[in-house]
């Protein structure tokens, strides 16, 4: 992991969770060093400042592309400056280790979401060094275990971070500690960096071979006509084009109350749809429906379910294609479910036909957002669709399933080495901020003329 060796020598901390610490280091807590929510300043409310929901806190950064009125975001939101540590307090984002240091504020002034805690640090400690602490293994196992709260919605509380003791060296130990991190762990992010971008190149190279084959076909000197359809734009000469309505039926969700879940047959949920290609075998959950019920609101092979309503026009509209009948299976009402009713249609062309990136195209064009956005069965009826002969259907769905394996094979590899990174940045973190490795005789390698050009 690395080429430091450990302290020469070291201390029982008397502590289980700290176990042995460097012997010249003391023990102290977080509320000795720093501030957790720190006062809202009397500040000029008219002025911009920073604005971070929570998914724009990231591990290590922060994305600034919005601002408010300080007045608009005052009160009912979390305060911070430049220089705070800011921490997710809730499941999953803590456990994700969404945790980073603000820089670049507007007016050197922010305001996010309360479910993030600020910590802000006291001259006494090296804030990065105290950021890196935060994210080490023993500290997120044990804020972990003290999450409270229901419905899936657990926090750290507040008295867990200010009383969590750890081991700390001098101020100029901390900030060596602190620079040696950011040299390596910059380091370990390019590369995650380079396979998250291999990861998105792989996925739009798949999704052009899909809209290539479902449009275009398999055979490069067929001739082309035009489909008649902007977004579709030119087809084999010999394909049809045939509008959903004529196709089959299409059918809205089942709309049940709260307390009929947990118990009773298949569900199938909106999360099922919008995450999986192909309709999973099981639905993710169970409810207590009726025999008519799960008579109007079957799910069977051939079924196309898309996406009805959501927050936004990106995530209506997405398909997942029933391929095994799933046995006394309901689905959500915030579902639509398109029925075939001739045999025009192939399932496996389907499940790569709608879920191909044109049907974007369409959805997003077609789609009037309000206050939420909806997708009614008279607008999904209009979604034209390039029909091939049904032997052709066969064919491209044959290819394009040999084609998506290797591509899901190429980001699976991307996927692993990912995980081995972040795996090899948790264990260094915890090595340095721990005193298992001595780096106090590090150094910032010099950066070559080759390097810098």
């Amino acid at each position: 992991m690395s080429k430091y060796k450990p302290y020469p020598e070291y201390k029982d901390s008397q502590d289980s969770l700290l176990g042995d610490v460097p012997k010249h280091w003391q023990l102290t807590r977080v509320k000795y060093v720093a501030e957790l929510t720190p006062k809202k300043p009397m500040v000029d409310r008219s002025i911009d400042c920073s604005f971070i929901p929570m998914e724009k806190l990231k591990t290590d950064s922060i994305i600034l592309d919005e601002t408010k009125k300080v007045g608009d975001v005052y009160d009912g939101y979390t305060y911070f400056a430049d220089g705070d540590i800011l921490l997710a307090k809730v499941t999953p984002c803590f456990e994700n280790k969404n945790i980073a240091i603000a820089s670049g504020l507007k007016n050197k002034i922010g305001f996010g979401s309360s479910e993030i805690y600020t910590i802000r640090a006291s001259v006494k400690v090296d804030k990065r060094f105290l950021f890196y602490r935060l994210q080490e293994d023993g500290f997120m196992d044990m804020a972990i275990g003290s999450m409270t709260g229901a419905g899936g919605l657990k926090r750290v509380p507040s008295e867990t971070i200010t009383n969590y003791t750890y081991a700390s060296p001098s101020e100029g130990e901390q900030t060596q500690i602190a620079n040696y991190l950011d040299h390596e762990t910059a380091k370990i992010d390019t590369l995650i960096e380079k396979q998250q971008q291999l990861i998105k190149l792989l996925k739009e190279k798949r999704q052009a071979v899909i809209s290539h084959a479902v449009t275009k076909g398999l055979n490069p000197e067929v001739r082309l006509k035009d489909s008649g359809v902007e977004w579709l734009g030119d087809v084999p000469e010999h394909w049809r084009i045939k509008r959903l309505r004529y196709l089959g039926t299409c059918q809205n969700g089942i709309n049940i109350g709260a307390d009929s879940f947990g118990s009773g047959y298949p569900f199938i949920s909106y999360g099922d749809a919008y995450k999986n290609e192909v309709l999973p075998e099981n639905g993710s959950g169970l409810v207590q429906s009726t025999e008519q019920d799960r008579e109007i609101y079957s799910v069977k092979t051939g079924d196309v379910i898309f996406t009805r309503t959501s927050e936004t026009v990106e995530e209506i509209g997405f398909s997942s294609t029933c391929l095994k009948t799933v046995k006394d299976a309901t689905f959500a009402g915030f579902l639509i479910r398109f029925r075939p009713e001739t045999d025009a249609l192939f399932s496996g062309f389907s499940k790569y036909y709608f879920r191909s990136s044109l049907m974007r195209v369409f959805f997003i064009k077609e789609m009037n957002l309000v206050t939420r956005a909806s997708l009614s069965q008279d607008l999904l009826k209009k979604l034209s669709v390039a029909l091939p002969p049904i032997n052709e259907q066969k064919k491209i769905a044959e290819y394009l399933d040999k084609q998506s394996d290797a591509f899901d094979k190429l980001v699976l590899n991307a996927e692993l080495s990912i995980q081995l990174l972040n795996e090899r940045r948790t264990a260094l973190i915890s090595a340095a901020v721990t005193g298992k490795i001595d780096v106090r005789n590090w150094k910032k390698p010099k950066v070559s003329e080759e390097e810098v050009a």
